[in-house]
């Protein structure tokens, strides 16, 4: 994007939505956007409600250098593998939760969740595993919420299921670090996620050894260009996640995963599976594991059904405002 799109422009394209959840997460049971109708095509303005301004006007940035301006970066893939993702919740609902997203071979585990207990975690990711199989791949998200120790006891307690990695067990760097030092003989990888988009130096994590691979998210990064040129700078695999888009958001997110130059993992891009509806007509949902790349476009309809409140909307808009004019400077 040459130069920031005129703000009265901005909000001439922009639809608030409201979007229900199959379940609840993040604390919510509705997922509010903004889509923006850009010339180079649909984009989604999406930080959750409790980031500031300043944090959220890099989720605008993004938002609007993939409406109004495409990535230079060449597509490699046409096609992106997927994980499921299991919030917290009772063992008896884990199954029907998991059909949600077909045949997805990865499940990404939340734990560590507030009012949960190691027991609990350990009881879900069992659960998980004899749905899955042997072959399938299981990673944990804990959020940043473990003490070290913490995290080296439920690592210790949770490696018996053949886990692929545990993501940002710790909230610093340094916690990573010397969990990774604690556990490296232990097969079980670590990732860096808020370490990584929520950092003033993302780079840090990488320059530290305290990872072995970067979880990164196109809206929080800036970007698919900001976010690629970071991947290349960390040195480290990077796997493409989501923060519980729309289909038109997950669909930024699998541009920026087709244009990375490997891709050792699948993605956190499957979670149009936990939207009870829809801002487009063919929600872009896990088909074999798989997800397509491409342009998606806003049905009309949708944008009707799902059109937030009035009060909803003027926040909304208001705190668009806000952020773009941080953006302009």
């Amino acid at each position: 994007m040459d130069a920031l799109p005129e703000l009265d422009d901005v909000l001439a394209r922009a639809h608030v939505v409201s979007v229900p959840l199959v379940t609840r997460f993040r604390g919510v049971d509705r997922r509010e956007a903004v889509l923006l109708d850009g010339p180079s095509g649909w984009s989604e303005f999406s930080p959750f409600l409790e980031y500031a301004d300043e944090e959220a006007s890099t989720w605008l940035a993004a938002a609007l250098d993939f409406g109004w301006r495409d990535s230079s970066a060449p597509r490699l893939r046409a096609s992106i593998p997927v994980n499921a993702t299991l919030p917290a919740m009772p063992l008896d609902r884990i199954a029907h939760t998991l059909s949600l997203f077909g045949e997805c071979r990865t499940v990404k585990i939340k734990v560590a969740e507030p009012g949960e207990t190691l027991a609990d975690d350990v009881a879900r990711v069992r659960e998980t595993r004899l749905l899955l199989g042997p072959a399938g791949r299981i990673r944990l998200d804990a959020n940043g919420a473990w003490t070290v120790d913490e995290a080296e006891h439920a690592v210790r307690a949770l490696e018996q299921f053949d886990l692929e990695y545990v993501e940002q067990p710790c909230a610093t760097v340094p916690e990573l670090a010397e969990l990774r030092r604690r556990i490296h003989r232990i097969d079980v990888l670590v990732a860096a996620d808020e370490s990584v988009r929520k950092a003033a130096d993302p780079l840090a994590v990488a320059r530290a050894e305290a990872a072995d691979l970067l979880v990164i998210k196109a809206a929080p990064l800036g970007g698919i260009d900001r976010a690629l040129a970071l991947v290349a700078e960390a040195g480290l695999p990077a796997v493409v996640s989501s923060a519980l888009d729309t289909s038109i958001g997950l669909a930024m997110g699998a541009e920026l995963a087709a244009r990375l130059p490997a891709l050792d993992f699948d993605c956190g891009l499957g979670t149009a599976a936990l939207l009870a509806d829809d801002v487009v007509a063919a929600p872009l949902r896990p088909v074999d594991g798989a997800i397509a790349v491409g342009r998606i476009a806003a049905d009309r309809d949708a944008l009707g059904r799902l059109a937030a409140d009035p009060e909803r909307t003027a926040a909304w808009r208001e705190r668009l405002t806000r952020c773009h004019a941080l953006l302009a400077g």
